[in-house]
């Protein structure tokens, strides 16, 4: 075994981590997990407030789905899904159909969220190109929303809405159409709280719609909350209306629910709060537990059938990953379903939720926040310089990563967005660790913004 002090000198000498300035990264070496708890390699413990990075949803080391990657171990490791397949595979698609909202009935795995997204964008593409005649105007573009955030691939890249994420690889992505974001507190249109604001942007996407919808191939929304945006939650009736315009417009619903999917707004899924039923929907992070690299994009039988044909018709989805189906990654999606129901996990969460809104509503009040938001088991902390005139912090001053960091000394880790500090814990939390996490955010922010309001006067 490496000693600590130089497996942190290896970290930075070999490692670049993802959304990290390397200038400024200090290592902190997470040896080992369990529950909801992480401990670093000098044995200090962390809540993992934010299931490592939105994807552990039972906690760690959770037995049922440990003993079951054991199990396929002494089977398989992996086989390739190209033209093969496998039990875990062939059980977790049906699995995930039987508790899908609406009419998805065909499963196609992937390895990432960002992945899951690539392939909707292709098969509605592909889906227009086969079923519109020549003397059709051909559906090539897609509608998505400001502030939206759908992977860093491409294709995700390019139906995205975040300038600091996306705006340098603008050159590389292929031009889409950009409906408003259905809620911000600084919206232009109103200092309401939503709906006003939500159904002012279904005004904006039904004229968008009505322009330029005869070649728009489908419109792509996260569901429930716009996560990385900054845990822009949904207004009442915006989704279920964006559902409607579909309908209306003749496009395709495209449904992404790689953040907000297996429970974290409350819900299986985001779509079930209004009932919306899309044609293409993707999964990733929690669709494991949290455990292996495992997504999927659920379709209809409309769009599946529309790919079927002789081979020479060249209606082949030609698209496809190494570790599709993985039987590692199914075999631990399958028991994390099994967990859900002999756990009855969506049963257990309304304490827990009306814990954190408790605890949401008492932050409101602190001078530095200037909003709060929250969709079941996800939060969200906007940290403001002045809370009357809602002015942000300059972004150099790094307020929210300073925050997050000041949290581990009360033992809780979190990661910011921006100045929006994220509650996503596992759904095991306890409502005494939630009371944790609240008094650690509280205790920072006041130390953070404090030594903020010193140095400044000073």
């Amino acid at each position: 075994m490496t000693d600590k002090a130089g497996l942190r000198d290896k970290d930075l000498r070999y490692v670049w981590h993802p959304f990290t300035q390397m200038a400024e990264y200090e290592p902190c070496v997470i040896a080992e997990a369990e529950g909801a708890v992480l401990r670093d390699d000098e044995g200090r413990e962390y809540i993992d407030a934010v299931s490592s990075l939105w994807v552990n949803v039972h906690g760690h080391r959770r037995p049922e789905i440990d003993e079951a990657i054991r199990r396929q171990l002494g089977r398989a490791a992996h086989t390739t899904a190209l033209g093969l397949s496998n039990p875990p595979a062939i059980e977790l698609a049906e699995r995930l159909v039987d508790i899908a909202p609406g009419e998805l009935a065909h499963v196609f795995f992937s390895d990432s969220g960002a992945a899951a997204v690539e392939v909707a964008l292709k098969i509605a593409f592909q889906y227009w190109r086969q079923k519109l005649s020549g003397r059709e105007p051909q559906r090539t573009r897609f509608l998505s929303l400001d502030n939206g955030y759908h992977g860093d691939t491409l294709g995700a890249v390019s139906v995205g809405g975040i300038p600091l994420f996306h705006e340098m690889y603008g050159p590389l992505t292929v031009d889409h159409l950009r409906a408003p974001s259905p809620y911000c507190y600084r919206c232009e249109l109103t200092d309401s709280r939503p709906p006003a604001c939500g159904m002012a942007c279904l005004a904006a996407m039904d004229d968008i719609l009505t322009q330029h919808g005869s070649v728009v191939a489908g419109v792509v929304v996260e569901s429930a909350v716009q996560a990385a945006g900054g845990i822009i939650t949904m207004p009442e009736g915006y989704m279920a209306g964006v559902a409607d315009l579909c309908r209306r417009h003749g496009t395709l619903l495209v449904v992404d629910e790689v953040a907000v999917g297996f429970g974290r707004t409350g819900r299986m899924f985001g779509c079930e709060i209004e009932g919306v039923r899309p044609d293409l929907m993707a999964l990733g992070k929690g669709i494991s537990g949290g455990y292996l690299p495992v997504s999927a994009t659920l379709a209809t039988d409309r769009i599946y059938e529309a790919f079927l044909g002789e081979y020479s018709e060249r209606k082949t989805f030609f698209h496809g990953h190494s570790y599709s189906g993985n039987p590692l990654g199914c075999a631990a999606g399958l028991a994390s379903l099994d967990v859900f129901e002999h756990d009855r996990v969506l049963e257990s969460l309304p304490p827990k939720i009306e814990r954190m809104s408790g605890h949401l509503h008492k932050l409101a009040r602190m001078s530095h926040v200037g909003d709060v938001r929250q969709c079941g088991m996800i939060g969200g902390i906007e940290l403001v310089a002045d809370k009357r005139s809602r002015e942000a912090f300059a972004p150099d001053l790094r307020i929210g990563a300073r925050v997050c960091e000041h949290a581990r000394r009360f033992g809780v880790m979190m990661r910011p967005l921006g100045d929006v500090l994220v509650w996503m814990p596992p759904l095991c939390v306890t409502e005494k660790q939630i009371d944790t996490i609240a008094e650690a955010t509280r205790e920072s922010i006041s130390a953070i913004t404090e030594q903020t309001r010193c140095r400044v006067s000073s």
